[in-house]
């Protein structure tokens, strides 16, 4: 895990830790996968969608994508509601520095699987806590390498489970298993889509009891 730099004008300390209120929290997201995973830790939450541009900047990499996206949705929930405590979350596939998102319909879907088959990749998962202003961010590399399949499998694959929302076109917590040879990752949920032992790490820190 690699702790990602914030922008110049982001302070790296939240909130004082000590601060005895109740605390809102936020999740910037309606991704049904990071909303189950968050859920996980017992601590109650709302979600709220963010509007950002997820366009990619020109020669971004990969990770600078990931990380940004994660600070931007944060801070763009966080400006609406400053004394909430936001997570902020983007997943990219980093294929030898270039960037892969989501595919959205079966056609790209097929066409990333078959670019991905036999491939070794990471996946950068940024993850960001913002409240009043602040923010720290975390990218979450995990090391993936995709099985060497006919067409014929990855087009039942695709059927069976239409993985069209998911960065890579495979779910690793379901059927999209049988695709892959190995996952290598210091988080074991960032391949879902939120690393949540770095989450526990930036929600501790500023105040959260994990357990509740």
């Amino acid at each position: 895990m690699s702790a990602a730099p914030s922008p110049s004008n982001l302070s790296n300390n939240l909130a004082n830790p000590s601060a005895k209120e109740a605390k809102t929290l936020i999740l910037a997201s309606t991704s049904k996968y990071r909303k189950e995973l968050l859920g996980r830790l017992g601590l109650p939450f709302e979600t709220i969608s963010p509007e950002v541009d997820e366009t990619p900047l020109p020669k971004e990499t990969p990770e600078l994508i990931a990380v940004r996206l994660a600070q931007a949705k944060a801070l763009a929930i966080s400006l609406e509601n400053p004394n909430a405590y936001v997570i902020g979350s983007d997943q990219v596939v980093d294929l030898h520095g270039a960037a892969m998102g989501k595919p959205g319909d079966h056609d790209r879907a097929m066409a990333q699987l078959q670019i991905l088959r036999g491939q070794t990749v990471k996946f950068h998962t940024a993850v960001c806590l913002a409240h009043g202003g602040q923010a720290k961010t975390v990218n979450v590399i995990t090391e993936v390498k995709f099985r060497e399949l006919k067409d014929s499998v990855l087009e039942a694959y695709l059927l069976a489970e239409t993985p069209y929302d998911c960065a890579g076109s495979a779910k690793s917590e379901g059927l999209g298993i049988c695709l892959l040879e190995h996952v290598r990752s210091d988080d074991p949920t960032a391949l879902i889509g939120l690393p949540l032992i770095a989450v526990c790490s930036l929600l501790r820190e500023a105040g959260f009891s994990i357990p509740a």
